[in-house]
């Protein structure tokens, strides 16, 4: 059986286009490169993020950094929001 001239025409006009379809990386490959570009990203900006607080720690003096130490401390024994001193603290300091 032949094929006409212009269904042949028509078949080597596609080809191409389909080898091209094929061509490049896949949508899950995509995906994960996006993930760990992502991952990647997160890891530098907490890198950054330690190294600007060692260099903050660093340049102050050791009176400064012990006062930030116990305030950090106290904010992390009460949790978040409002932290007010103890009534005994209150009234008998100052």
């Amino acid at each position: 059986m032949r094929l006409p001239a212009w269904t042949l025409l028509l078949l080597l006009a596609l080809a191409p286009a389909a080898v091209r379809a094929q061509e490049g990386i896949g949508q899950k490959e995509a995906e994960r490169m996006q993930a760990r570009k992502e991952k990647e990203e997160r890891k530098q900006l907490a890198r950054q993020k330690r190294e600007d607080l060692r260099h903050h720690l660093k340049i102050q003096d050791k009176a400064t950094r012990k006062r930030l130490k116990r305030h950090t401390r106290r904010a992390d024994r009460r949790g978040s929001g409002l932290h007010r001193d103890s009534w005994f603290r209150r009234t008998f300091t100052r």
